[in-house]
């Protein structure tokens, strides 16, 4: 755990590196505001000599110091709204960097990271626990380094002004930080369990949130409000005891401190009644409790800091987990820029597996030529999807190979294999914002008659026109309230706009009236003439004019021709086909 600590340090400070500049600042403002506070003791205990006696106070030099009070009030305290100034800036800029860096890193992380990861987990990451870690850092900012100068500072003046009185602070004093020290430690695995069991909440929340629909549906309000009872039990337990055991660092120090405080203010009083050179005047005794007071307050101050610092590096040592998620495999520096096909797709030999224990497709060969239409049918789980997964490099295969006009997919860029292909998918993706937004998805620059020419093709524009404001409606996250069809149709006109040379459609008319779904079948031919087309379906009704059928059980393919080939043969497909019209 320490090691990991240590790591984490080591990250935040690479972070602040940058900032250098603002932190030297930081710390120059810190030191003149502790240098005012620390004069200001040495004023007062001035002024208290100047009233030795009942009516024999000297106002004028009493004023004089009172101005100069004043002034140094003003100066540290200008000092120290600067230095928050630079420590905002510092940490609000570091958390920036963090974040984006995160952001950055969930680009190009592969599939299998989001699949295997909740979606609300990795949310509470990026936002939840660096929110922590920057309340963390600021604190530790606007703190530790104006403790650790006050500390230096005032053991300076109280040298100065008696070395005996002086060392009963300084030895008394470090009980408060092993004190401090032992409950952080103890603290530390409890902000870690915190910290997880957030994101876990946070992750249910978002589940739920999702998916109210199907929650209503199935009546399972009563045993989601149960199961989240339970996350927030626990959270509250883990809670309550990191927040209790780090509260115990406050009144602990505080206990030493008054000690230290006493102990200054006994021997300092006898000092007083001594007589010679060593004596303390009245005012020199204000003087030093005062140091004594202020010598002691940061040790306070820098044990509850290093208490909620290890709240902090909990977080953050979250994060730095999602950064150092191995990226998905880079592209091969002289890996190939492709804009077409214009031969085919082959895949040779290709064996794949989610699991290594559980294999899905093995030595898979395939020939596919330019311009086919590729239908993939087959029960669920037989490896439909993960054939179009490979396709994209969405996974890459364990062994052999798939190639685009004879090179391997793996020696071409991810970019332009992508953009190669367009995609209409059973699940629907919208993005908050207007209707033109999220058509022009894939082609921000087009313009609005390739828009609207688009929105026709898919059936599209006749819905559209009824929104309020056209293609200007805004609709919310995953779509608003339109509804499942007019969501595909708004898919579908995204890839319509595009016309990449490649085209996957898996399950494209799902959740499309019939009467619409034969309007945009026939968009679809004029949209795959000449372009090398992947079909995926259930309705095995939609894919009679598919030049290759492709019948996929247990992740191979046991049959494979046309639709009016496979009927005659009487075998998998014959049964599934039929399966789908008995009453």
């Amino acid at each position: 755990m320490k090691a990991k600590n240590n790591g984490s340090i080591r990250k935040v400070l690479t972070y602040i590196r940058p900032h250098m500049g603002w932190f030297v600042l930081s710390l120059l403002f810190a030191a003149m505001g502790v240098a005012m506070s620390l004069y200001i003791p040495i004023l007062i205990g001035d002024a208290i000599d100047l009233i030795p006696d009942i009516g024999a106070v000297l106002f004028d030099q009493v004023f004089a110091v009172l101005l100069r009070i004043g002034v140094c009030i003003a100066i540290g305290a200008a000092a120290q709204w600067l230095m928050n100034v630079c420590n905002n800036r510092i940490a609000y800029r570091v958390v920036q960097s963090i974040r984006n860096e995160a952001f950055e890193k969930l680009q190009k992380l592969p599939i299998g990271y989001m699949d295997s990861h909740r979606t609300g987990e990795t949310v509470s990451k990026i936002i939840t626990d660096v929110e922590q870690f920057a309340d963390g850092l600021l604190l530790g900012f606007s703190q530790f380094f104006t403790g650790i100068l006050t500390i230096v500072g005032t053991l300076g003046f109280m040298l100065s002004l008696n070395v005996k009185i002086t060392l009963v602070v300084v030895l008394v004093t470090p009980l408060s930080l092993f004190v401090a020290a032992f409950i952080a430690k103890s603290t530390h695995n409890m902000f870690v369990e915190q910290s997880k069991t957030r994101a876990e909440q946070t992750a249910f929340i978002d589940e739920i949130i999702s998916n109210q629909k199907t929650v209503k549906a199935f009546n399972h309000e009563d045993e989601a409000c149960e199961e989240f009872a339970e996350v927030n039990e626990r959270l509250r337990k883990c809670s309550l005891m990191a927040t209790f055991f780090s509260s115990l660092t406050n009144p602990s120090t505080r206990f030493i401190n008054s000690i230290v405080y006493t102990g200054v203010a006994l021997v300092g009083a006898l000092t007083c009644l001594g007589e010679g050179e060593a004596a303390l005047t009245v005012g020199g005794l204000s003087c030093f409790l005062s140091y004594a007071n202020q010598y002691t307050k940061p040790f306070n101050e820098i044990s509850g800091v290093v208490t909620e610092l290890q709240n902090a590096l909990a977080c953050a040592s979250r994060v730095f987990e999602l950064i150092d998620e191995p990226a998905q495999t880079p592209d091969k520096p002289d890996a190939l820029v492709i804009s077409d096909c214009n031969e085919g797709i082959q895949f040779s030999d290709v064996s794949f597996s989610y699991a290594p224990e559980q294999r899905l497709i093995e030595h898979l060969n395939l020939d596919i030529h330019k311009g086919q239409r590729i239908a993939i049918v087959g029960p669920t789980g037989c490896g439909k999807t993960t054939l179009i997964n490979l396709l994209m490099r969405f996974y890459d295969v364990c062994d052999g190979g798939i190639a685009i006009d004879g090179t391997d997919i793996r020696d071409i860029t991810r970019n332009s294999l992508r953009s190669s292909f367009g995609m209409v998918l059973q699940d629907t993706w919208l993005r908050s914002g207007t209707i033109r937004e999220n058509i022009t998805f894939g082609k921000p620059d087009a313009t609005d008659e390739e828009i609207i020419a688009a929105a026709k093709l898919s059936h599209a524009h006749s819905f559209i026109k009824r929104l309020p404001q056209g293609y200007d409606t805004v609709i919310g996250e995953g779509g608003g309230m339109l509804s499942q069809g007019q969501k595909q149709l708004l898919c579908i006109t995204r890839v319509m706009l595009c016309l990449p040379p490649l085209l996957i459609l898996d399950e494209a008319t799902s959740s499309i009236d019939t009467r619409t779904e034969m309007r945009i079948q026939s968009a679809f031919s004029e949209m795959m003439k000449g372009r090398t087309s992947f079909i995926v379906a259930h309705r095995l009704s939609t894919i009679k004019e598919a030049d290759v059928i492709l019948v996929m059980k247990d992740g191979n393919i046991i049959e494979q021709g046309s639709h009016e080939e496979l009927l005659k043969q009487g075998g998998f497909y014959h049964t599934l086909y039929y399966s789908q019209f008995e009453h």
